[in-house]
């Protein structure tokens, strides 16, 4: 009986540690999450190893509320990590965030928090690898956790963009080659040793895994494939610009007071049919900006957005959302478009601060697909970003460091 019983426990406790870690969403009264390092990318950032990330986002209660944070290693895979933290942080966490202000001058009152790290009490990340930044409210519960990712540049990885080889295809998908080359670090059977992602404009949730190298040439590795690397390569992200609160643009169409300020924007259609059009984007990113105020940390408004779609083909048991940056590219209660039967448009509408937004329509099929051509279309011409991250665990080691980094995007496309 006890022999059971330790049994039983013992795979309790393997598969707790072998748990995969999710990202926790956050609650609707948390908004305009900004996480990112010296680049204006937000989401779950690259970071090299070193260099200081910062973490920004509303508390639209606006009551001054107590939050903590934590920083957490994990494997290549999301799995924990068998490191204690005092070897991958210098100082400690679970400390409170000190840093926050609260809204100027805004009709919807909010406390806008600051997190940079390093600081007086996190001093340093020691290890390259897979992060989780947990926010924790005064009861240590999680309110809201983001992954980033942080590198040692000990290889070099060389990225091109390709167009597909299969014909069927040529048109809609766009390839990534690359290679690893690492002529001062010994790369010991590379096929177990090595791990690859690769993901499009700084999007995890659509990201490639588990490519082994199809050759190598010396100390470099080489990664060629067509469709195991291949991306449906969608089409340039739409937009609104909300920094002028009281102004309509070429895509807000109209604009009312009334508790806070409605933005109407233009009807949107299908573009799946419709020829190429370029038009530059962010690749789904939002920048935060007013024009009413200097600080937009804390003078820029919340507005309701309101957005429609015109759609007429059938979506097959399928649900159309808004996507963007602007929640990290999750799909939830929030980014639903529902039919509105007398107006004969798909409809939503969004608490969005003032700034510049990149969005688009995207089909989550049944079986839990998702088709960001369905309204978009799919273009081999698309501007699109890649990003490939090296992760390397020696022989017997204990965590999977990150040990290069590469991009390269879809403007210098080629055969």
């Amino acid at each position: 009986m006890n022999y059971i019983l330790i049994s039983i426990c013992f795979l309790w406790v393997t598969f707790s540690i072998a748990q995969v870690q999710v990202e926790v969403l956050p609650p609707n009264y948390i908004k305009s999450i900004i996480f990112n390092s010296n680049t204006n990318i937000s989401g779950n950032p690259v970071i090299q190893l070193g260099d200081a990330f910062k973490l920004e986002f509303d508390d639209i209660i606006g009551d001054e509320a107590n939050y903590y944070y934590t920083i957490e290693h994990f494997n290549y895979d999301w799995t924990t990590s068998e490191l204690k933290k005092s070897e991958y942080l210098d100082g400690f966490d679970n400390v409170r965030i000190n840093n926050y202000s609260n809204s100027y001058n805004t009709l919807q009152g909010y406390t806008h928090y600051n997190l940079t790290i390093p600081n007086k009490d996190t001093k340093s990340l020691r290890l390259s690898g897979n992060y989780m930044l947990k926010i924790l409210n005064e009861n240590d519960e999680i309110v809201f956790s983001r992954k980033f990712m942080i590198y040692r540049p000990i290889a070099q990885v060389k990225v091109a963009v390709k167009r597909s080889r299969d014909l069927k295809y040529i048109n809609s998908r766009q390839v990534v080659n690359f290679s690893i080359n690492s002529p001062d670090f010994l790369i010991r059977n590379p096929e177990s040793t090595i791990k690859i992602l690769i993901t499009k404009n700084h999007n995890l949730k659509s990201s490639i895994e588990t490519i082994k190298p199809q050759y190598t040439i010396g100390n470099e590795l080489i990664y060629k494939y067509d469709q195991e690397t291949s991306f449906l390569a969608s089409n340039e992200y739409l937009q609104f610009d909300s920094k002028d609160i009281r102004s309509t643009t070429l895509d807000i169409g109209r604009i009312e007071l009334n508790e806070l300020y409605n933005h109407f924007l233009f009807v949107d259609r299908s573009r799946a049919t419709e020829p190429y059009t370029y038009n530059p984007d962010i690749n789904g990113q939002f920048v935060i900006r007013t024009l009413q105020g200097e600080d937009n940390s804390i003078e820029a408004e919340y507005v309701w957005t309101h957005f429609k779609l015109q759609n007429y083909d059938p979506l097959a048991g399928g649900e159309l959302h808004l996507y963007g940056a602007f929640n990290n590219f999750e799909l939830d209660d929030s980014t639903l478009m529902k039919y509105n039967k007398k107006s004969g448009l798909y409809e939503n509408t969004l608490l969005t601060k003032q700034g510049f937004y990149n969005y688009k329509y995207v089909l989550l099929q049944k079986d839990g697909f998702l088709d960001e051509g369905f309204i978009s279309g799919n273009f081999d011409v698309t501007e699109n970003e890649y990003q490939v991250l090296v992760y390397f665990r020696d022989l017997g080691a204990r965590f999977d460091q990150i040990i290069g980094f590469g991009n390269a995007s879809s403007l210098n496309i080629s055969n």
